[in-house]
């Protein structure tokens, strides 16, 4: 039996013997969101797992290929981001490749400059994990491949280019994270952050300006003031009032400001509200997710069309697509692109659902499509800046 087969039965029979107790995980809300039910298999339906192994999926002529590289390079994948820590951690021990991890706080738009600037380069990327809008503008100029991932057929129509050029890998919903030691009462919606109780308590992941997940914010609170994914217009306008009642604070809020107590209400993915309940217990970290304005967003995968280590980049894919893989994403409380699949094969026990807000919240998820997004995106530009 070769190295990856033996670490992936080893990763199932880890989390057979965890009974998947570690704080939780995601969204069982993905699957309220497709109508799904979801499944309650005792763990001894996962040690049958074992004997699947996804990685027969994956040509072994690819592997060797990619071996024979021994690099993967990689950028914009902070290690607390949706668990990328330890899928990072699982492919280097599975495939036995080094990853070089460039810009781990990049940005999109940086990643796509990457492609364009280290063209011929061996340090440039071979892999991206961009929002939409820089996914369908990256296909348009050129800067991926078309490749099918194994699993292709089984991510959502909605979350991937038909040719093959990106594709949707994880989502997220925008949440309310607080710190319960000094927030009361706890705040459940948009409309709740207006309590005076709130003074110099809320923030967002960043400006609305360069952060997507702040534009996913302004989403979010516009669907709860009479706004929609069409109109960002009351979003922006419920962050204008924030600030005159002297709630909303002008920092970024960071896993850092997060610990020391320096935003002790923050406007962000669950994914990542989620995990900072894990990471800092000391914070009592809670996270809700806001009745009146539930917004979501997913990330795509694509590979580049120049990519120093082409074989070691498909490979790279063809684990995150894995059930495996998947699965890391979900310990990691974001939505795998096919957790429909998964759950129709009864490959999600409900352990690993928990510890997450009710599905109920969850199914009524809005998405933008990247022409509303870039609709938003030009109107917040115009008038954020007065705020």
């Amino acid at each position: 039996m070769e190295d990856y087969e033996l670490q992936e039965i080893e990763f199932w029979r880890k989390l057979e013997e965890e009974g998947m107790s570690r704080n939780a995980m995601l969204r069982r809300s993905a699957a309220a969101a497709a109508g799904l039910t979801i499944l309650s298999g005792p763990a001894t339906a996962w040690a049958a797992r074992v004997g699947q192994n996804e990685a027969d999926a994956i040509p072994k002529k690819l592997i060797a290929a990619a071996k024979k590289e021994g690099q993967l390079n990689v950028i914009a994948l902070p290690h607390d981001w949706a668990n990328y820590g330890e899928q990072i951690s699982a492919f280097k021990a599975k495939f036995g490749l080094s990853m070089d991890e460039a810009n781990p706080n990049g940005s999109s738009a940086q990643e796509n400059q990457a492609v364009r600037s280290l063209k011929g380069d061996s340090r440039a990327p071979d892999v991206v994990d961009v929002s939409p809008g820089f996914a369908v503008d990256g296909a348009k100029e050129g800067l991926y491949a078309k490749y099918k991932v194994n699993g292709f057929k089984t991510i959502p129509g909605n979350m991937k280019d038909s040719r093959g050029y990106w594709y949707g890998d994880y989502w997220g919903a925008i949440s309310i994270g607080y710190n319960s030691n000094l927030v009361k009462p706890a705040p459940k919606t948009f409309a709740d952050l207006l309590n005076s109780a709130y003074r110099n308590k809320v923030a967002l992941n960043g400006s609305p300006l360069t952060s997507g997940s702040a534009v996913a914010g302004v989403f979010a609170a516009a669907i709860a003031n009479g706004g929609s994914i069409r109109d960002v217009g009351p979003g922006i306008e419920f962050f204008r009032r924030l600030k005159k009642e002297g709630n909303f604070i002008p920092i970024q809020a960071t896993p850092q400001t997060v610990a020391s107590g320096q935003t002790p209400i923050v406007i962000d993915w669950d994914y990542l509200n989620l995990a900072y309940g894990k990471e800092f217990p000391a914070a009592a970290w809670k996270t809700a997710l806001p009745s009146d304005g539930v917004y979501g967003a997913f990330y795509c995968q694509a590979v580049s069309a120049t990519a120093p280590h082409p074989n070691a980049a498909r490979l790279w894919e063809e684990f995150l697509y894995s059930d495996q893989a998947q699965l890391l994403w979900l310990k990691g409380y974001s939505h795998p692109a096919r957790f429909q699949d998964l759950a129709k094969r009864k490959k999600i026990p409900a352990a690993l659902l928990k510890a997450l807000p009710s599905s109920k919240l969850y199914a009524k998820v809005k998405f933008a499509t990247s022409a509303q997004q870039t609709a938003a995106k030009a109107k917040i530009a115009a008038e954020w800046p007065t705020i």
